[in-house]
C-alpha cells in the first residue's frame, strides 16, 4: 500500500495546517471544458480507499464526492471552456484555472500540492507525477473534479445523444470520431485538437 499521506505529514511536522491539493480533469478530451479542483482537507484527514480518481468506478467517485463536500475545509472548482482551450493551448488553459481555483477557496492555503503542473504564485507548492496517487489531497481534488466534469458530460450527452458523451466523457473514441464524421462538430468542440481539426480541414477544403 502507497502512504498516500506522506507530503502532508510533513508539513504538518513543520507546522503547515492548511494544505490544498490540486488537480484537474479533461486535459485530453475532444469537446467541453478542463475543470479544476483545490480542495483543502482537515489536519490528519482519513478516508478508506480514497486514491486517483481514474483508479475508481463512477458510483465510488459519487460516494467519495460526497463525503468530501461534506467533510472537507475548503472545495473551490474552477474550469476553462472549449474556447479558451482554443485561444491558449491547453496547459495555459489548465494553468489558469488552477491559480482561479486556489485563489478562489474560502480558506488561504498556506501549501499548495499540485499534480504533476507547476504553478508561478504566491504560495509555497509542490508538483508531484502521480500526485493522485501520492497525495490524498491531490486524490480528492481528482474526485471532485472529475465527478463535476462528468456531471456537465452528461448534461450534454442529453442533448446531443448522439456522441454518446455519458459514455465517451468527451474522449475520442472510435464511436465519437465516427460520430463527427456522420454530424460534424458541436459548438463544445476543441477546434485545435486532433481529429477534430482534420476534420474542419476537410470541410474548408
Amino acid at each position: 500500500m502507497i502512504d498516500n499521506y506522506i507530503y502532508e505529514r510533513e508539513l504538518l511536522n513543520k507546522g503547515i495546517k492548511y494544505i490544498a491539493g490540486v488537480d484537474e480533469v479533461g486535459r485530453g478530451p475532444l469537446v467541453g471544458p478542463v475543470v479544476v479542483a483545490c480542495v483543502i482537507l482537515p489536519p490528519n484527514y482519513k478516508l478508506e480507499g480514497l486514491t486517483d480518481s481514474k483508479k475508481l468506478s463512477a458510483k465510488k467517485r459519487e460516494y467519495y464526492y460526497d463525503i468530501l463536500m461534506k467533510e472537507a475545509l475548503s472545495v473551490s472548482v474552477a474550469l476553462r471552456d472549449n474556447n479558451r482551450i482554443d485561444e491558449i493551448n491547453i496547459l495555459e488553459a489548465t494553468k489558469e484555472a488552477m491559480i482561479e481555483s486556489i485563489n478562489n477557496s474560502s480558506i488561504k492555503p498556506e501549501y499548495v500540492l499540485i499534480d504533476a503542473v507547476k504553478l508561478d504564485i504566491d504560495i509555497p507548492t509542490e508538483s508531484i507525477i502521480k500526485g493522485d496517487l501520492k497525495s490524498l489531497t491531490i486524490a480528492a481534488a481528482s474526485v471532485i473534479a472529475k465527478v463535476t466534469r462528468d456531471r456537465m458530460m452528461i448534461e450534454l450527452d442529453k442533448e446531443f445523444p448522439e456522441y454518446n458523451f455519458k459514455k465517451n466523457m468527451g474522449y475520442g473514441t472510435k464511436a465519437h470520431i465516427e460520430a463527427i464524421k456522420e454530424y460534424g462538430i458541436l459548438k463544445e468542440h476543441r477546434k485545435t485538437f486532433k481529429p477534430v481539426c482534420d476534420y474542419l480541414d476537410r470541410i474548408r477544403n
